[in-house]
């Protein structure tokens, strides 16, 4: 059998190496995408390309990288400039770049960090992201955070080099790299910030926001619109200031007066996000989080709710109560593993409860997890 070969001559990694744990951070919504190839248009050509993938092995993998092959063929033949091909051809490499560096670690819950580069070390807010970086960490948590100074490096330094990943930028005018990360395997350096972006919400079990600039207000609105949107899976998001701090209670202010009074978001949004000025409240957030509750998926019409504990009848009665404004129609019901979820087998033995749930109600779903962590 003749060996497979990379331009450096070396035997590429076996596919068993890619393979890790199954994370979809939309709930299902990327899962739930068909694996049939698309066509060049050129059946000759289509049953090359299956041909190559099929002798490259990509084992159940074979279809995903047939349309990648045919997508990237068919659009050699769109006439599209060299300046998009070029940006979406390292936008690809850079994704590349993120899940083989997240993959191994993809079992481990982390939290991304975000807050202003220009923070200096004897700021309240500095102190405040390392002491949550350090006890985020002591909880079990990695640390994300976007690899610079300031806040940036407080936290990073809280997570410590060997718990935590930086995820850089090339910019002209900022700092490089940390000292707690610099030079560490689990440091990555993106050209676009939509694919740095990407990895942040697609690695990320929590958020947690210090004081910033336009940078630390572009991933919270972005997280946010995600989630609100149902885009996104929901997961705790803390807005941090320093004790007495009034930055983020300013910025909710903001929220509550010109965004909810004017009608353009809801009530039920507030639930998405904590803000506080105490450390312990904001770790207890996330922990509190993932208490009972474990993950969900989309699997048709059915939210499935993931459980560490038994759903019992108590808690039936309970939700069923509280919460039937988020049914479209049917009951709340306790069940086990669905077999679309046959493909995340390290989740097969948590308990599940299902239901069809109204679209549109992220706040709601997350007060229906806050109550589920209550049993």
């Amino acid at each position: 059998m003749t060996k497979k070969k990379t331009n450096s001559g070396k035997k590429p990694q076996s596919k068993q190496s890619y393979k890790r744990n199954t994370k979809d951070f939309t709930s299902g919504g990327i899962l739930a995408l068909p694996r049939k190839p698309g066509t060049t248009g050129d059946t000759e050509f289509d049953q090359k390309v299956h041909d190559l993938v099929k002798q490259w092995d990509c084992g159940d993998s074979n279809s995903l990288i047939e349309e990648l092959i045919i997508t990237s063929l068919v659009m050699g033949k769109d006439g599209i400039n060299d300046a998009d091909l070029k940006l979406y051809n390292r936008a690809l490499k850079e994704n590349r770049a993120s899940s083989r560096v997240f993959g191994p670690y993809s079992a481990k819950r982390k939290v991304s960090m975000f807050g202003s580069a220009r923070t200096r070390p004897d700021e309240p807010e500095f102190k405040t992201a390392l002491e949550f970086g350090r006890k985020m960490a002591e909880a079990g948590f990695m640390g994300i955070t976007g690899a610079g100074p300031g806040i940036m490096g407080a936290a990073q330094s809280g997570s410590g080099r060997d718990n935590s990943f930086g995820l850089g930028i090339n910019l002209p005018f900022e700092a490089g790299a940390n000292e707690t990360i610099v030079d560490d395997h689990k440091l990555i350096n993106y050209n676009y910030f939509f694919t740095r972006k990407l990895a942040f919400v697609k690695e990320s079990d929590a958020t947690a926001a210090f004081p910033g600039g336009f940078g630390t207000m572009d991933e919270i609105f972005e997280v946010l619109t995600l989630m609100q949107t149902g885009k996104a899976s929901i997961f705790p998001i803390t807005l941090i200031d320093a004790p007495g701090g009034t930055y983020w209670k300013t910025w909710v202010q903001f929220v509550r007066e010109h965004l909810f009074r004017l009608g353009l978001i809801s009530e039920e949004d507030f639930n998405l996000f904590l803000v506080t000025d105490d450390v312990d409240e904001a770790v207890e957030e996330i922990t509190g989080f993932y208490k009972n509750f474990h993950s969900y998926r989309y699997v048709g019409k059915e939210c499935v709710l993931r459980l560490q504990n038994p759903v019992d009848e108590r808690m039936l009665i309970i939700i069923d109560h509280e919460f039937r404004d988020l049914l479209e129609e049917g009951e709340f019901e306790a069940c086990s593993e669905l077999k679309a979820e046959k493909d995340e087998p390290a989740l097969k033995d948590l308990y599940r409860l299902k239901f069809h749930n109204k679209k549109g109600k992220s706040g709601r779903l997350r007060a229906l997890i806050d109550k589920i962590n209550e049993f």
